[in-house]
């Protein structure tokens, strides 16, 4: 199919990739150090696991590069030792209990004023306790780590954010096991210096979230979490509830190991740097993660990885408002928003790598985006979308994993779709996979003409096309090496702007039952030199068969024919070579496999009626 309901511009990105590496800066864990500048506690507590508070060095993460090129993950840079350590030492921290309307604490690291709380200096700090309409402030050095231990802490701000780093080079806030903490902002936020806070936790520094306790963040009239630089969540339970993103960051968002219900009014997860192309990235691995988004469910303008964990998104509404153009309820009707709202689940400007992970994806838009590539390595995916299941502008790659796409509109599209691996079930109301050449524009309408179909139901011209219409000559390719596919298409089954190849793997293609569709469609060549290929459908103008092929391919008109009618093809000694019977009506059967030898006549038998046919 060539004119789709709504087009897009393929985006060229000229990029080359940088790796990122650490800075080289020294952070020192010295709990000596730590103590000297916090004061003396007035409360003992025993460290989650003191043996690591011990001194030691790491090298932090540096994403602050000046470049232009895209970022490339490197795991192994991802999480410092640091983020992912939960444990204080409770003798050197200094204790701050929150009394409603008051504020308790002995350390000359911090003033009071009111129910303002500000940490100046370097150092460990525990806080107890609620406080009704107060904040939390870090405003220290450009060289201080702070960590923020939260004990069963409850802190509100009615017109600011309950915890707010002004200034330190990075921030821990830690969640101590089996503890509740929530943080909330009373639904408007007041300026207090010339920074946009916005959000429940709003960060100008690098900001690691960890633990073993639960955090619940209530931010009706703005984000949940950000930070302006780097985002690192290494532990804990978290319920966010917001009316804007869920977790925000400008560098990159970093996870690992947590829990994790977000129900934000636009994005859930969102990175976004808009200067720095090396910046702006998502990692997220062995999480569960629940969201519920307005907007994107998962956003990055960079480059995104999921190396595993279990996920479960709804975005704009679901599939059901993809259907039906609307996106009331998350916008209250405002028609601008919706006509210009991204409401896809996984989406990054740059290129998306699944390694593993379970997904069920329920999607306004495209389930799964990228401007640039996709690759799936690994993953389980239940995706009902209003859109595309997978889309990418450039090149879409399946190495594995089981893919269940129950509702689309097109199941696979990008210029290039190559499958070389995996289980692939879909269902499309237009193209089941889709290699749209440059600009984007399959869709519902449109024709060329049909193929010429001579008696007894084969083609004279196999692959061949008459009629008024104009060829296309698209620069898409699908290639499938590998997999088991199939494929439940109300448009074409498989439509290449471009050229076809199949080399391996299995294939079926059910539908279309529309004769202005076809099984296949393609603009240059489709051939199969391998593996196994069953498709079905209208018998009518568009249908094609493959244009040329090294193993023999049996293509014929067979009358219409019922759902679920049994086809039965054997060979010349009486042998079962195929056994099929389509979910939908069809009129037309192509069917390729190693054994069809070429000029070797098959009797096909469907409802009970035989004839003859030529493998060619």
């Amino acid at each position: 199919m060539n004119i789709k309901k709504h087009q897009r511009v393929l985006v060229a990105i000229l990029m080359v990739c940088l790796c990122i590496s650490s800075c080289g800066k020294i952070e020192s864990n010295d709990t000596s150090s730590e103590q000297s500048k916090a004061g003396e506690s007035v409360v003992t507590e025993n460290s989650t696991d003191k043996d690591s508070v011990e001194s030691d060095t790491e090298t932090e993460n540096n994403t602050d590069t000046d470049t232009s090129t895209e970022a490339v993950i490197n795991v192994d840079d991802m999480f410092t030792e640091r983020d992912k350590r939960i444990s204080y030492d409770s003798n050197g921290a200094v204790y701050v209990m929150l009394n409603g309307d008051s504020i308790s604490c002995n350390s000359k690291s911090v003033s009071i004023s009111g129910t303002t709380f500000t940490i100046k200096d370097e150092g460990c700090f525990i806080l107890m306790g609620s406080l009704d309409n107060g904040m939390v402030i870090v405003d220290a050095e450009e060289s201080d780590k702070i960590q923020l231990v939260l004990s069963g802490a409850n802190i509100k701000s009615a017109s600011s954010a309950p915890i707010y780093v002004k200034n330190a080079d990075k921030v821990f806030i830690t969640l101590t096991e089996e503890t509740n903490n929530t943080l909330e902002n009373g639904g408007s936020f007041t300026a207090i210096d010339d920074n946009n806070i916005d959000s429940v936790i709003f960060s100008k520094s690098d900001l690691t979230l960890n633990g073993k306790g639960r955090l619940t963040i209530d931010s009706p009239a703005g984000h949940g979490i950000v930070s302006k630089d780097d985002l690192a969540v290494t532990g804990g339970d978290y319920t966010i509830n917001c009316a804007s993103h869920g977790l925000s960051a400008n560098n990159s968002v970093r996870i690992t190991n947590i829990a994790a219900d977000i129900t934000a009014g636009k994005d859930g997860i969102q990175a976004d740097h808009d200067t720095d192309a090396s910046k702006g990235f998502v990692y997220i691995t062995d999480s569960t993660i629940g969201i519920t988004a307005g907007l994107d469910g998962i956003s990055a303008s960079s480059t995104m990885q999921i190396d595993g964990g279990v996920f479960e998104i709804s975005s704009g509404g679901g599939s059901f408002n993809g259907e039906n153009n609307s996106a009331d309820g998350f916008y209250g009707g405002n028609t601008s928003t919706e006509e210009t709202a991204s409401m896809k689940g996984i989406k990054a400007f740059a290129s998306i790598t699944v390694n593993g992970g379970k997904f069920t994806l329920d999607t306004a838009d495209d389930a799964v985006h990228s401007n640039r590539n996709i690759t799936v390595n690994a993953g389980d995916f239940e995706i009902s979308t209003g859109d595309d299941g997978f889309h990418a502008d450039e090149t879409l790659t399946v190495e594995g994993g089981v893919i269940y796409i129950h509702k689309s509109y097109e199941g696979l599209e990008a210029l290039n779709v190559l499958v070389n691996n995996g289980h692939i079930s879909l269902y499309a109301s237009d193209d089941g996979i889709n290699a749209a050449g440059g600009t984007d524009s399959s869709g519902m309408g449109g024709g060329f003409g049909g193929d010429n179909f001579g008696p007894g139901g084969r083609p004279q011209r196999p692959g061949g096309r008459m009629g008024g219409g104009m060829m296309s000559a698209g620069n898409g390719s699908i290639v499938i090496s590998g997999g088991d596919i199939y494929i439940n298409a109300s448009g074409d089954g498989i439509d290449a702007n471009g050229s076809l190849e199949i080399t391996g793997g299995k294939t079926v293609v059910c539908g279309p039952t529309r004769g202005d569709t076809a099984t296949l469609d393609y603009d240059t060549t489709a051939t199969i030199s391998g593996g196994t290929f069953i498709g079905t459908g209208a018998a009518g103008g568009m249908a094609q068969s493959f244009s040329s092929s090294e193993q023999a391919v049996i293509w014929a008109r067979v009358n219409n024919q019922s759902a679920n009618t049994e086809i039965i093809i054997k060979d010349s000694d009486g042998n079962t070579v195929i056994t099929h019977s389509p979910e939908l009506e069809f009129g037309l059967v192509i069917f390729s496999v190693p054994v069809l030898i070429k000029g070797e006549n098959y009797t096909i038998s469907i409802g009970g009626i035989e004839s003859t046919v030529t493998a060619n």
